[in-house]
């Protein structure tokens, strides 16, 4: 049975995730040029060479109109003039000032408006729409809305949108018969998101990650993103550790920070 394992021992983020897989292709070059041509308005996504730990990855880095976007969803350095957290980083204080010129609070209306228009198959869109669903029923549930009144800041960004229709689309592409997801580690303490410091897992990624065996690890901070949540919620036929499988390709996805630990996803694709 053909069988994809993801390792998420650093967490998981759609950034992450869309690394490692990228990597489980023949191809991957083919595939940058295929999502960058699906619609997505201004987005660039690109995939570079990354090390972490001595392990050589891929990271992932969407460009809007040529700036690559730091969405909270990411693990990113992010820069604002209020305190904020970074993966595997508690909450702190910059002193500097980088204006986020595409964020923007998409409401599911609109997020659906852009996925209609997407020029991709009919049975990824529709796994698209259903991930948002996901996480806008876990957003509505934290804060006591219909999910039709719910406002996407994070993973309503251009970048999270791109995020999890390139994981999609890989997935699909990759054809696994079951997809086997390891304990999930959480990290930490507190994040600075949309609506304040909020404790991680940030509430509707805890909502998310209801039913899935997880983990705190040893890293303060935020180490899985909603998105990240939700792409493993929606994919995942089981969890675990890796079962016994004939392993073929090996994927690396790399996150943005250093630690002691390698801060990537693990993609294993074999036959089980």
């Amino acid at each position: 049975m053909k069988t994809l394992y993801l390792e998420c021992h650093m967490g998981a983020a759609g950034d992450m995730l869309m690394g490692a897989l990228l990597e489980l292709l023949p191809d991957p070059d083919a595939f940058l040029e295929t999502i960058n041509s699906i619609g997505l308005p201004g987005v660039e996504i690109q995939a570079e060479p990354s090390v972490k730990c001595g392990i050589t990855g891929t990271h992932i880095s969407v460009k809007i109109h040529g700036e690559e976007e730091h969405s909270e969803d990411h693990h990113h350095p992010d820069t604002h003039t209020h305190e904020h957290s970074h993966q595997g980083t508690p909450v702190h204080s910059h002193s500097h000032t980088h204006e986020h010129h595409h964020h923007c609070h998409r409401g599911m209306a609109e997020i659906l408006e852009i996925l209609e228009h997407l020029n991709v198959a009919e049975d990824v869109k529709q796994d698209v729409k259903q991930i948002y669903q996901l996480i806008a029923k876990a957003e509505g549930q934290v804060h006591g809305k219909e999910v039709s009144e719910i406002h996407f800041h994070e993973v309503g960004t251009l970048d999270a949108i791109a995020d999890i229709t390139g994981c999609v689309m890989l997935l699909h592409q990759l054809g696994a018969e079951q997809i086997v997801v390891s304990p999930v580690s959480t990290g930490f303490g507190q994040v600075h998101c949309a609506h304040g410091i909020l404790p991680v897992p940030a509430p509707a990624t805890a909502l998310l990650l209801t039913g899935i065996p997880c983990k705190a690890g040893s890293v303060e901070g935020e180490l899985c993103t909603p998105t990240g949540a939700a792409l493993l919620k929606y994919f995942a036929t089981s969890y675990g550790q890796m079962p016994e499988m004939v392993m073929e390709k090996i994927g690396y996805g790399m996150g943005a920070k250093d630690f002691q630990a390698a801060n990537c996803v693990r993609a294993i694709l074999g036959e089980a």
